[in-house]
């Protein structure tokens, strides 16, 4: 006798949602989101249940439940997809997953993580109870230091007892700015919490978005790019425990925005406090660069250049150059060593990816992974000179991919690192929509008339 219907199992029926043909054309995003959605659960899940970080299972509670909902109103669009019909209203919306992982995976366990934090678990050996990354304590102290010193770093060698690893500040000095509101206004359970250096972060991210935006014209955003830049578990998770990556990568897209926009001196400016803070963007520079020469096309424009370079080589020495010589040892150490892997102590930065892996085999293997990233250097610069970036989206996709094959290859590295290449292919997309020209209005009426 043949299967009935009904007696179809689950897991087959749940499969057509990927597989049978639909009615509509909106079949093909919504399966997207759906397989969005359940990689990002299959992620937040285990997060929540395995890791010895107490902040990561705090999110991770929360973000299951934002990625489940965004599963399961992606399901519900896919069939009624699938039956011609489309829900009205915000219930019909794509955007009602984001606005879900926003508030349930972002806002809602910063908040709480923020509070916790107040209880005084700081510096503590003991991963399960820090409310707050390390790196969000470092950078916190390197502002006090700024203030009292003139340098964010200490000299390790004069602490009087073995230095450990959060005695050093790995960043550029433009990153204890985050830190000054804290070291400035801090002191009560109030004060303390309404400066907590992740809503520092958080608001300069949320800056370079609207300034992005802003100078793009106030494009449409796909759902694909908020997707990737804002609601994959990487930007979630880090917007809520730490926080500095998504202000960098935020400044770094801001000044590409400037720079496809013809304001090249502000560009350099900008990329100048992004490489005075995290010195792993550094290469940004040379897309940019690049960008800048041949945006205008009829040839190459060296007085864009120009004034690009001087201005983040300027402003670069000018943030660089005062806590250099307060304590150059000190600053070297910090800055240059420590992140190499030669400091006194060695950086514990490691991740199963593959430049680590291979690393770790051997004498043989360290040198085959800085061979591996030495290749992927010459092939991006092969790409940028045989097929330079003439827009913003075109110089994002560069840099994603370089910086995505530097993390992947360096020996020393984290995976959390790779929400620098996702944010900056979801900026990409974004760029991309407000790249494109729009249509005549005789188009435009005909397409509104066959939709």
């Amino acid at each position: 006798m043949g299967t009935e219907v009904g007696q179809v199992p689950a897991w087959r029926r749940a499969a057509r949602l990927f597989t049978a043909p639909s009615r509509t054309q909106e079949a093909a995003p919504l399966r997207w989101d759906l397989g969005f959605y359940l990689a990002c659960l299959a992620f937040a899940l285990p997060t929540a249940l395995v890791s010895e970080f107490y902040g990561y299972r705090v999110w991770g509670n929360f973000a299951t439940a934002a990625y489940a909902f965004g599963a399961g109103h992606s399901g519900y669009l896919l069939l009624s997809a699938r039956r011609g019909r489309t829900p009205r209203g915000a219930p019909g919306s794509r955007w009602c997953g984001i606005a879900a992982v926003a508030l349930l995976g972002m806002i809602i366990p910063l908040a709480l993580l923020v509070i916790r934090r107040l209880t005084g678990v700081d510096w503590l050996i003991t991963p399960i109870s820090w409310a707050a990354q390390p790196e969000v304590w470092v950078i916190e102290r390197s502002a006090d230091l700024l203030l009292h010193h003139g340098t964010p770093y200490v000299d390790v060698t004069a602490l009087g007892r073995a230095p450990v690893v959060n005695d050093y500040t790995p960043y550029g000095p433009v990153m204890a700015v985050f830190g000054l509101p804290r070291a400035l206004f801090g002191g009560t359970p109030l004060t303390d919490a309404l400066t907590d250096a992740r809503w520092m972060f958080a608001l300069a991210a949320c800056a370079c978005v609207l300034g992005t935006l802003k100078l793009l014209k106030w494009p449409r955003v796909p759902v694909g790019a908020a997707q990737l830049a804002l609601a994959c578990p990487l930007t979630a998770l880090t917007w809520a425990v730490a926080g500095p990556d998504l202000a960098i990568v935020g400044l770094l897209v801001l000044s590409c925005a400037l720079a496809a926009t013809g304001r090249t001196a502000w560009s350099g400016l900008v990329l100048a406090l992004v490489v005075s803070a995290k010195l792993i963007v550094a290469p940004a520079a040379a897309v940019l660069a690049v960008l800048v020469l041949v945006r205008r096309g009829g040839g190459p424009d060296w007085a864009a250049l120009g004034r690009f370079a001087a201005a983040l080589l300027a402003t670069t020495a000018a943030l660089h150059l005062p806590v250099y010589l307060v304590d150059p040892a000190a600053f070297t150490e910090h800055v240059i060593r420590f992140p190499l892997g030669m400091g006194v102590v060695r950086s514990p930065a490691a991740s199963p990816l593959p430049g680590h892996l291979i690393a770790e085999t051997g004498p043989a293997g360290q040198v085959a992974a800085f061979v591996l990233v030495g290749a992927a250097a010459v092939a991006m610069v092969v790409w940028l000179v045989r097929r330079p970036p003439a827009n913003g989206s075109g110089a994002l996709l560069r840099t994603a991919v370089g910086l995505g094959a530097l993390i992947l290859l360096t020996p020393a590295t984290r995976y959390g690192y790779l929400v620098y290449p996702l944010v900056l292919l979801g900026a990409h997309l974004a760029f991309r929509a407000a790249e494109v020209p729009a249509a005549p209005p005789a188009q435009q009426s005909t397409t509104s008339t066959s939709s």
